[in-house]
């Protein structure tokens, strides 16, 4: 994949989040309509195509804590306020590869999907509860890659929190065929690349059923 091969020749510690969902993107795992403007027009360009409301987030692979670093403004829903949530981002951070514009996605359901390598067990597969929730609850499973789909299965029923999986607040089920394909690409994403030392996918939405990764992180080796 030419992201990580240019970003490793680079010296990159990590992927930039818009670079980490174009990787993710490419072995079929959903992620958000957003768009990366390097000047104002652009970002209008692309709120307009996505549709308003959007999020404004600083993007460089140098930046791993956008929302400490107040680099991050949701729920903006006309081309004033992105005018001047654009200028505010780019008055806070020096070297910006440019502001990603994203689709705002409003979900009740928080998960995250990750990857860490184990020194004696190689690429391991992590899925839990997301948000703030996943330092706070630490509701998480694990498996060793490759993962089977029977896998995924039983690491999706193994959390505490299972059942916000099922019928939640008035929307349906999560689609768990495409919940489980994420899993095991994330594994397969763990053997195919050595460069690729962790992922972290948080927060995974869930949108009418549907998972989407709406920030994400690949750390390089």
């Amino acid at each position: 994949m030419k992201i990580i091969e240019k970003a490793v020749k680079k010296g990159q510690k990590a992927l930039s989040e818009y670079e980490s969902k174009k990787f993710l993107a490419s072995y079929k795992i959903p992620t958000v309509k957003e768009g990366l403007a390097t000047n104002k027009k652009e970002a209008v360009a692309i709120a307009k195509k996505i549709g308003f409301p959007v999020v404004l987030k600083g993007c460089a692979p140098e930046i791993t804590h956008k929302t400490e670093l107040n680099l991050v403004k949701l729920n903006i829903s006309n081309e004033k306020e992105l005018a001047s949530a654009y200028k505010e981002i780019q008055g806070k951070a020096d070297a910006l590869d440019g502001v990603l514009v994203q689709k705002m996605v409003k979900a009740a359901r928080e998960l995250v999907i990750g990857l860490t390598r184990d020194p004696q067990f190689g690429p391991c597969v992590m899925f839990g509860l997301g948000g703030i929730m996943t330092e706070i609850l630490k509701d998480v499973s694990f498996r060793v890659a490759p993962l089977e789909l029977r896998d995924a299965r039983e690491m999706v029923r193994e959390i505490k929190a299972h059942k916000i999986l099922d019928d939640f607040r008035g929307e349906g089920p999560v689609d768990l065929d495409i919940l489980c394909n994420c899993l095991i690409s994330v594994g397969k994403i763990g053997l195919d690349y050595e460069q690729v030392k962790e992922i972290d996918i948080n927060p995974l939405l869930v949108a009418k059923g549907k998972p989407v990764a709406v920030d994400a992180l690949v750390v390089l080796q």
